[in-house]
């Protein structure tokens, strides 16, 4: 789907009288509904910087970025934002979101440490080719919730401190790895 489509999907789900599982749990409902504010948030007020955009305008062949995500994922309500603001850049990428949770579960084929982690970018050229693959979270923000994680922190702390930290970074440390994730593309890509 494109991220148009991934919108209505989200805003279906939250004006469903009886939704399905897993949002008819209401703690991923209300997980669900707080994304969907985030989500918006920074399509409103995220900052996409002139390297990452200059980088992007700089593609020549055309590109799809692949989004594995799910609306109940906290980090991806900061991620996806931002990448479709990034992708949108350029016409020669097109943006296909997949869903971790329904078939073809292409996440089987992008596992992180053997886990389904997501978000997950990943970059094909023109004959679907995989150029690159990113993801679940910034790298900064990885090494925080592998603190979190060895500390054993319940579910709240672990998603308030991430929650701070996506604040505070405002999606800087995205477009930077982004940026190197590009670079590199670049370079392995024949002329």
């Amino acid at each position: 789907m494109n991220f148009t489509d991934y919108l209505q999907l989200f805003e279906n789900i939250l004006q469903d009288a009886e939704p399905k599982a897993p949002y008819s749990n209401p703690d991923y409902f209300n997980y669900t509904k707080l994304n969907w504010s985030r989500q918006q948030r920074w399509l409103k007020t995220g900052v996409i910087n002139e390297d990452i955009t200059a980088a992007v305008k700089n593609i020549t062949a055309p590109q799809q970025w692949v989004i594995i995500t799910e609306p109940w994922c906290g980090d991806a309500a900061h991620i996806v934002p931002f990448l479709h603001k990034i992708a949108a850049l350029n016409p020669l990428i097109t943006i296909d979101i997949q869903l971790r949770d329904t078939p073809p579960f292409l996440i089987e084929q992008y596992l992180t440490n053997g886990t389904r982690s997501i978000p997950k970018l990943i970059i094909r050229d023109q004959d679907g080719n995989d150029m690159a693959v990113w993801g679940p979270r910034p790298a900064e923000c990885q090494v925080l919730y592998n603190r979190l994680k060895a500390e054993k922190a319940d579910f709240e702390r672990t998603k308030i401190e991430l929650q701070q930290w996506y604040n505070e970074d405002k999606g800087k440390s995205l477009q930077a790895e982004l940026l190197e994730v590009l670079a590199a593309v670049q370079k392995v890509t024949p002329a």
